[in-house]
């Protein structure tokens, strides 16, 4: 089987360092490289000498600047400057970008694949048909913009795939309600548990003074670490020796017009649109906490490991429903124990109670009161930690998710799709 992955033209085509779909795309492409044949599309970087590059099995085929793309640039302000539509954006138009997808179905059809592998980008699924007619095609959400969109234009863009993904049940289900004659299937996203793996069967130091908590994720008001900040300065007052390490780009911030203005959480969110994010961030610092406080900014995927390790409890305090949350399963198999909250696929993820503690959106007291239970229970702490890491294991390892991918492959290669 020959299977073909693509996403945003930002994307490069080499193997990944950050960022979610990418690693994505790479890894499933490596377990499923074993036994198949993988094209990875991405952009041609200055520093790319050739446009094709053979690597861990994977072929990657690299896309040049387009003159298209160039031309219609100027397009994204509409979005930017809230002139479209919000339920029919510039972002999910055909013109978006049209010279990198037009290049890339071209491409695909000279490679004669069995499978293309579409990751969020609905509209150009006809685009991608009409050259390649014999192909299955799999999109695959990691966003709920299939439910937030309007319908009538995402049953357009869908009705010719051959199977939708949902990177968790709460993305899977919105979808298969809106479109119920669209074949959907949840497969998680995944975590290398090899490489995210404690060291020691508990490597910190107990006994230690200062405890580490982490944050990694965009630095973007839907990731609530204006929250985060707020529940860690109620914290730093009844347990003075911790520390917050927030790791993750400050430059990642997810467009207002991204954004479902339906759920009353991401309404309130609004005013954090108006400045620099980060530097509201530091405002809300109290002095007692402001020498306690670190912004780490981007590290490389692997390079977390050492983070992790350093740490004693992560925590993800999400504002909007959260489509999945990978930094929470790396947290998990690194043995920490988890604090998030009832958003999105959360309660998917974390098992309340067992791997970690789930708390209301949006509320810093909630969050302030579940780091402090964690902080002051260290026999709790490190069960969470052990649990979230057996749980890792046996629901988000890519051995396991890659085997019930490529069993979707060949159920709609075979058209046996449930």
């Amino acid at each position: 089987m020959k299977i073909a992955f693509f996403d945003y033209p930002w994307t490069l085509a080499e193997p990944p360092t950050v960022g979610s779909l990418c690693l994505y795309s790479y890894q499933m492409g490596r377990y499923l490289a074993r036994s198949n044949e993988v094209v990875f599309y991405g952009s041609k970087a200055p520093h790319h000498q050739e446009l094709e590059n053979y690597e861990e099995g994977i072929f990657y085929r690299r896309i040049p600047k387009s003159f298209i793309n160039q031309l219609l640039e100027p397009l994204n302000l509409l979005d930017n400057w809230q002139i479209s539509n919000p339920k029919r954006p510039f972002f999910a138009s055909k013109l978006y970008y049209l010279g990198y997808y037009l290049q890339i179905a071209r491409d695909i059809q000279s490679q004669q694949c069995d499978v293309i592998h579409i990751h969020l980008v609905s509209q150009f699924v006809p685009l991608i048909r009409a050259f390649n007619p014999q192909a299955k095609i799999v999109l695959h959400m990691n966003t709920e913009w299939l439910t937030q969109l309007d319908s009538v234009m995402i049953e357009r863009q869908i009705e010719q795939v051959d199977l939708v993904i949902g990177c968790s049940d709460y993305v899977t289900n919105k979808i298969h309600k809106t479109f119920p004659n669209i074949p959907c299937k949840t497969i998680f996203n995944g975590v290398d548990v090899n490489i995210f793996s404690p060291k020691n069967e508990y490597s910190k130091i107990t006994a230690k003074k200062i405890k580490q908590l982490i944050f990694v994720g965009r630095i973007s008001p839907e990731k609530g670490v204006h929250i985060l900040l707020k529940a860690f300065n109620q914290v730093i007052l009844k347990y003075p020796h911790v520390q917050l390490k927030i790791i993750g780009p400050e430059n990642a911030v997810l467009p207002w017009e991204m954004m479902n203005k339906e759920d009353p959480n991401v309404v309130k969110l609004a005013p954090f649109y108006k400045e620099n994010y980060g530097s509201q961030l530091r405002n809300i610092i109290s002095p007692n906490a402001a020498n306690s406080v670190f912004f780490v900014g981007t590290v490389e995927n692997f390079k977390l490991i050492e983070f992790y390790e350093q740490s004693d409890i992560f925590i993800f305090p999400s504002v909007w429903n959260e489509p999945f949350g990978i930094p929470i399963i790396e947290a998990m198999a690194m043995q920490l124990p988890v604090i998030a909250t009832y958003s999105g696929a959360f309660p998917e993820i974390v098992e309340q109670g067992t791997t970690g503690l789930l708390v209301e959106r949006s509320n810093a007291d909630a969050l302030a009161e579940a780091i402090l239970c964690l902080l002051e229970n260290e026999n709790l702490s490190k069960a969470m930690g052990k649990a979230g890491r057996q749980r890792a294991v046996e629901k988000f390892s890519w051995d396991c998710l890659s085997e019930s991918l490529l069993d979707q492959y060949k159920q709609i290669c075979e058209n046996t799709i449930d």
